[in-house]
């Protein structure tokens, strides 16, 4: 007789609950650590010399330009940043001017000073927490909240609120930057994470994400709004993601090089538009794999962004222009969003030391469920 999801969903259960009761290494590279948006931490080299030579033919251009151009792992500003110090050297000349003109032919030494890692500090910052025990802690995270300190983010994380309601009772498999953080939201993503406070309960949570839920109970499911509607109302997307070549702060579907990426989605409602031709979108993502900006990356790719993505969705800025003239509620609430209209909504796995199988969902954000509400009002 064919099992049912239910009794299946039940023997997977049981099944990782069993093999949860044998100790695990320490996983030290899961994909689902890559849910990240791109940070300079993450990419930049360690300390030495960058030796650049201006290529025969080059346009004159900016000292800070031109090697931003050339030196995809630093970013412009940190660049800057590098010359004002006086660490940068034309012809064997320090400079600490970043506008200074230069010439093909020129050669120039970038000079990296060695990283310092930086403990966070505890920081008293609201969370809304769904559980909490000895092993793991769940949050529903806001949107506009770093996970953990970066380039840019010295303190106001979730780390740092963390570190102050956990009183350093925190996994530190990783890191002293990254302390419990066992999986990733972008900053302007809200919604469900479950963070370990133990070294144990990191590397059992470690091994469900890095497993994605293919022999576990793992799930993960997003709600996001998207431009258009897809050809088909449920649907798999595939397509190796890997940092765009165009573009260092963006991921892209790679040729090669990339990391194999799989979303699954369902179209759950459609709004606005003439004879069927929706104008805007509300799908359900499940994760198979859990790469940098998947769901933003894929949705991209087959032509439909995400609402308010600027980094994936910049094209589409003429369909905010166009809601301004025919839809002026509807612009304004997506205005108001301020940001990729992502929620995860759902988190399901298995705790590290009861073995029982955890289910914590978050309700639709008042920004996102405004701008549905001005949608719906399309007919």
């Amino acid at each position: 007789m064919r099992e049912t999801k239910r009794e299946r969903m039940a023997r997977k259960a049981a099944e990782w609950a069993e093999s949860l009761a044998e100790p695990m290494p320490v996983v030290e590279d899961v994909d689902s650590l890559d849910e990240l948006e791109p940070e300079e931490a993450d990419v930049a080299p360690g300390a030495g010399r960058i030796e650049v030579t201006i290529e025969a033919g080059a346009p004159v251009e900016r000292l800070d330009a031109a090697l931003a151009r050339r030196i995809a792992t630093l970013s412009r500003s940190r660049l800057k940043s590098l010359i004002g110090e006086g660490r940068v050297a034309i012809d064997g000349a320090t400079v600490i001017d970043a506008s200074r003109k230069i010439n093909a032919g020129v050669r120039i030494v970038v000079d990296l000073p060695a990283p310092v890692p930086a403990a966070p500090a505890a920081e008293e910052i609201p969370l809304d927490v769904l559980h909490e025990d000895a092993d793991v802690i769940v949050v529903d995270k806001p949107a506009g909240l770093v996970v953990h300190p970066g380039a840019g983010n010295t303190s106001g994380t979730l780390v740092n609120a963390l570190l102050h309601r956990c009183a350093g009772s925190l996994s530190g498999i990783g890191g002293v930057e990254r302390p419990g953080i066992v999986h990733r939201l972008d900053k302007d993503t809200s919604g469900v994470m479950v963070v370990a406070k133990t070294d144990r309960a990191h590397q059992k949570l470690a091994a469900q994400f890095a497993d994605h839920g293919r022999t576990g109970p793992l799930e993960r499911a997003y709600l996001a709004l998207i431009w258009g509607v897809p050809k088909y109302t449920q649907g798999t997307i595939t397509g190796d993601i890997g940092r765009d070549p165009r573009n260092r702060q963006a991921m892209a579907v790679v040729k090669a090089g990339g990391r194999e990426a799989i979303t699954h989605f369902e179209v759950l409602e459609s709004f606005g538009g003439a004879a069927g031709e929706g104008m805007v979108s509300l799908v359900e993502c499940r994760l198979e794999t859990g790469r940098t900006h998947q769901i933003r990356v894929h949705f991209a790719h087959i032509g439909h962004p995400l609402l308010g993505d600027d980094l994936y969705g910049s094209g589409y800025r003429t369909k905010l222009d166009k809601l301004d003239r025919e839809a002026p509620e509807v612009a304004a609430a997506l205005r108001a969003l301020g940001r990729q209209a992502l929620h995860a909504r759902l988190l399901v796995f298995v705790h590290p030391k009861s073995r029982k199988v955890m289910r914590f969902e978050s309700d639709m954000p008042p920004d996102m469920e405004r701008l549905i509400e001005a949608l719906r009002e399309l007919g």
